[in-house]
């Protein structure tokens, strides 16, 4: 018979033994348990990596295509073309190497939104384009639980108009000859000229820009007889600038405004500031502006020449440079009033002005005023009957001015509106589209109407 107290020990020893194979299980499962909580963190951790990388190549592509939208009337739905090969579906420019990426079904897909107040106008009638992606994400430990893979999708739609912008410097070319003077009877302004209708134009470009980060410029054609009489445009003289034929020499100038952005006295202004010479001289001050003085016919190449000559000297380094050149298009004046050796053709002389500065990198977009499809009327190029642009209209002169065909509008004040030009209601509905293309595309809402 064992001792009491022998008895107890071996009670102890017992329970000590069976406590510890306890402790063992209980530490076994909990390692399972931490160890498939892991799995599963790692799975979903997975899934968002994928979704983050889904959602930045819908923007990418979103933002591509819209940069695209109207671009091409002979080409409609090149947005669309671009979104594809910048999406992260197989083949294109942002596939996804690890996990396949697919565009669903329907998309990408150009919208027209009333609610952004951006023209559809042009070859695809849309003014924002959808992109929507899906991919299908394996799981690895979660399979354990009979989760073999989730769906993930990303969405993204973007303007081609009215995003952040960038730094520009634009300089507005005016056309202030004799025809400027004629009644515009489809402008949005009330008995409004030609030259009227320009100027309510350029105020609502000036609307659109921000002075913190654009700068402005003005010049017009005829030139004036020398620097002293540009103020005559922003003043409010009681009389009209003096001017010299195209021939003349210097002080003959065709600056009136150099670059700056007074236009508004803070970029938060919902007004602009009507004290400062850009706005007085578009009659938006305590005069109406500057005028059609006419005289010397109709000649323009050179001071295309002169504003991308400016912009390149007195431009910001880091900016955009713009021009925006607003004519009738047919360039005919007599050829004494004309420079030594420009008399003739004087239409390709603008063109090759102009693709000069676009090829320096400027923006050059034209706006055909009352411009005309017919060859050899008074009206037009009757100047350029020799080399490889002869017979040129006044439409297809504005068109070949333009840097690219989004930048290329028609105004129909005239009765004809030119082919392959967007065309929109009046020159300020002309403007504002302006100013609104040179901010580019940005992502908005998904929901957006």
């Amino acid at each position: 018979m064992k001792r009491p107290l022998t008895f107890l020990h071996s009670i102890l020893r017992r329970t000590r033994s069976e406590r510890r194979g306890a402790v063992a299980i209980t530490a076994a499962l909990s390692v399972t348990m931490i160890f498939g909580f892991a799995a599963f963190v790692f799975d979903i951790g997975h899934v968002l990596y994928v979704q983050r990388s889904l959602q930045a190549s819908a923007d990418a592509a979103a933002l591509a295509g819209a940069a695209e939208i109207n671009c091409c009337a002979s080409a409609p739905g090149t947005a669309v073309t671009a979104a594809t090969q910048y999406s992260a579906a197989s083949g294109e420019k942002n596939a996804n190497s690890a996990v396949p990426v697919t565009l669903v079904s329907g998309y990408p897909v150009e919208k027209c939104m009333t609610s952004l107040g951006i023209s559809c106008a042009g070859p695809d009638s849309a003014n924002a384009i959808q992109v929507k992606e899906q991919a299908n994400v394996p799981m690895w430990f979660a399979q354990l639980l009979g989760v073999n893979s989730l769906t993930v999708t990303a969405v993204s739609t973007a303007a081609y108009r009215a995003g952040q912008g960038q730094v520009l410097d634009i300089m507005v070319v005016l056309d202030t000859t004799a025809s400027m003077n004629d009644a515009d009877t489809a402008c949005s302004v009330s008995g409004a000229s030609r030259e009227t209708c320009a100027k309510a134009g350029v105020l609502a470009l000036l609307n659109g820009l921000n002075p913190s980060m654009d700068r402005i410029g003005l010049m017009v054609f005829p030139p004036l007889a020398s620097s002293t009489y540009a103020t005559d445009d922003y003043t409010c003289p009681s009389t009209n600038p003096k001017i010299a034929s195209y021939a003349a020499s210097a002080p003959m100038t065709y600056d009136v405004l150099p670059l700056a952005n007074t236009f508004k006295t803070s970029s938060k202004s919902t007004s602009l500031n009507t004290s400062a010479p850009s706005v007085i001289a578009a009659g938006g001050g305590a005069c109406s502006g500057l005028a059609a003085v006419g005289g010397y016919g109709t000649y323009y190449g050179d001071v295309i020449t002169a504003a991308q000559s400016y912009l390149a000297t007195d431009g910001l380094s880091n900016s955009q440079k713009v021009i925006i050149f607003a004519s009738d298009g047919g360039a005919n004046a007599k050829s004494s009033n004309m420079p030594s050796g420009k008399a003739s053709n004087q239409c390709q002389e603008a063109i090759t002005a102009a693709k000069a500065a676009a090829a320096a990198g400027t923006w050059v977009y034209s706006i055909a005023y009352g411009s005309s499809t017919a060859t050899g009327v008074s009206s037009t190029c009757t100047t350029d009957t020799s080399g490889p642009l002869a017979g040129l209209s006044s439409c297809t002169t504005m068109q070949d001015i333009a840097s690219s065909p989004s930048k290329f509008y028609s105004d129909s004040s005239g009765g004809v509106t030119c082919p392959g030009a967007l065309s929109l209601s009046d020159m300020v509905a002309t403007f504002q589209d302006i100013s609104q293309s040179l901010q580019g595309p940005r992502l908005i809402p998904d929901n957006t109407t």
